[in-house]
């Protein structure tokens, strides 16, 4: 199970998330109680071992701007949300980055299809609620055998059952492993990255 924690914005917490196993960090460069600057994410890559992508994400930038911020940053990996097509795709991937296109269940078929993208993410229909969904209707959205995370409400106690009810090839979290909004906690990082990974592990 691939697992990438996102909204990371201290040492400690990019430490946790990589010490126990993840996959991938995540740094918001977008308005949000996570939000961190270019120069931070620079400072915060010194915790991040090499071969783990560093990811950027972006809400409703242009991918021109998402891609320059990331550059700024010093990362390789660019996640966009938003009402997005297939140029994104072909900006990020012109710039030399690779790419995390993310979608909600609310959003057209087509958003679904593939369009070159490094990993498709799929979150709930309202995206940063922090709440459950039916997670189990991803499976009608056509993904099996693609490479995409599922997002949205999952924490340390839901995450091996969400992710098996979806058919999920790796999964994403924030909010689930936060004490208050915007702040890491330590250990429901650790517990997050260990169920996730031992929910794969199960037959």
């Amino acid at each position: 199970m691939f697992v990438k924690v996102c909204g990371l914005s201290t040492p400690e917490s990019v430490r946790a998330a990589a010490e126990s196993g993840a996959d991938a960090v995540g740094f918001v460069l977008t308005r949000s109680p996570r939000e961190v600057t270019p120069g931070r994410v620079r400072e915060l890559l010194a915790d991040v071992p090499a071969g783990i992508p560093a990811v950027g994400v972006f809400r409703h930038e242009a991918a021109e701007a998402a891609v320059a911020l990331a550059r700024e940053a010093g990362l390789g990996w660019v996640q966009l949300h938003g009402d997005r097509g297939p140029a994104d795709v072909r900006t990020v991937h012109d710039a030399g980055l690779k790419l995390i296109r993310a979608v909600t269940m609310s959003a057209a078929p087509g958003a679904f299809a593939d369009w070159g993208e490094e990993l498709l993410l799929v979150d709930a229909a309202v995206p940063g609620s922090g709440e459950a969904w039916n997670y189990a209707s991803v499976r009608d959205r056509g993904l099996a055998g693609r490479h995409w995370l599922l997002a949205g409400g999952l924490d340390p106690g839901n995450v091996a059952v969400a992710a098996s009810q979806a058919g999920a090839w790796g999964v994403d979290v924030s909010s689930g492993v936060e004490s208050s909004r915007g702040v890491k906690d330590l250990a429901k990082i650790r517990d997050f990255v260990t169920a996730a990974k031992s929910a794969a592990a199960k037959p």
